[in-house]
């Protein structure tokens, strides 16, 4: 059993939302310095930030968070940051969800439960910048807690430089916390985000952990923490070096093609367990959605 963990739910809370704000910050940068290149001239994208709430079936509050979205910006096509802090009582089916991923026993008898987190996606209007997607959370029940997340970087055009980049930032902030770990959550990214019934990885990978927990709150919030700060100097360089180069219709529509190079978040378990369990609101958990995709 756990106790109630007031003083870790509102660190992590509040982690989640400096992130948030750092995220925001440097992606409205890069659309305000975007002075060369293609849609330079454009006017600069800006988020539209509303907030979201959930309530009980009693009619209580039950939490809520921000989603920030940008659409149409002169780098960023569209690109959702969105973050939430929900609590209350898990439903019937939510507890089957939950017992049938954790197997915690238990629920049935105390439902409750507390998650926060950070969810991000961005598809970009230059082809040769990279999309790109990244999550860390925490869940909360009285029986058991854990962290999840990750980052993965999923170009239209590929570029090896900037994979190689990509990893590398990942793996400079996780070495820290033992030389095993980030391998063995790169392996666990690209099992994690392949797509069967297309025989091929969604992107070129990243870094993904689910249900972590060590029994060290402190220890697993530091790595955590250490995931979401490798985001912005893994990612940002990518973008700086692509936006300003040209493109080619043909290059936008081998961006909208299959196999499938927009990000899709709908298959994964995750999502899946999150709108089951009426965590989130929907239109946020669905933000990752692309603005533009075909199938020819």
């Amino acid at each position: 059993m756990t106790d109630s963990f007031d003083t870790e739910k509102s660190r992590a809370s509040a982690w989640f939302r400096n992130l948030r704000d750092d995220i925001v910050a440097a992606f409205e940068a890069l659309e305000q310095d975007h002075s060369e290149g293609p849609l330079s001239e454009a006017a600069a994208g800006a988020f539209e930030v509303s907030e979201t709430q959930r309530t009980s079936e009693d009619g209580s509050d039950a939490g809520g968070g921000l989603m920030s979205v940008m659409r149409g910006g002169r780098v960023f096509e569209k690109v959702g940051v969105n973050i939430s802090t929900v609590y209350g009582t898990l439903g019937e089916r939510a507890q089957m969800a939950m017992a049938a991923r954790k197997g915690i026993p238990g629920m049935k008898e105390d439902p409750r439960f507390w998650a926060s987190g950070i969810s991000l996606v961005a598809h970009m209007q230059n082809p040769h910048a990279p999309a790109v997607h990244m999550n860390t959370r925490m869940f909360w029940t009285p029986h058991a807690w854990w962290f999840g997340g990750g980052s993965d970087l999923n170009p239209c055009l590929e570029y090896d430089e900037d994979t190689a980049h990509f990893h590398a930032t990942q793996q400079e902030h996780l070495d820290p916390h033992g030389a095993a770990l980030y391998p063995r959550l790169k392996e666990w990214a690209d099992e994690y985000f392949y797509i069967p019934h297309r025989n091929r990885a969604r992107g070129v990978g990243g870094i993904f952990m689910d249900d972590h927990c060590t029994g060290d709150w402190e220890v697993d919030f530091s790595l955590t923490q250490d995931i979401g700060r490798a985001f912005l100097p893994a990612y940002v360089p990518l973008v700086r070096k692509r936006r300003a180069q040209e493109w080619s219709e043909q290059d936008k529509e081998h961006s909208c093609a299959p196999p499938l190079r927009r990000i899709q978040p709908c298959s994964r378990p995750g999502t899946k367990f999150r709108l089951e369990t009426g965590q989130h609101d929907a239109n946020a958990v669905l933000m990752s959605l692309p603005p533009l995709a075909k199938w020819i």
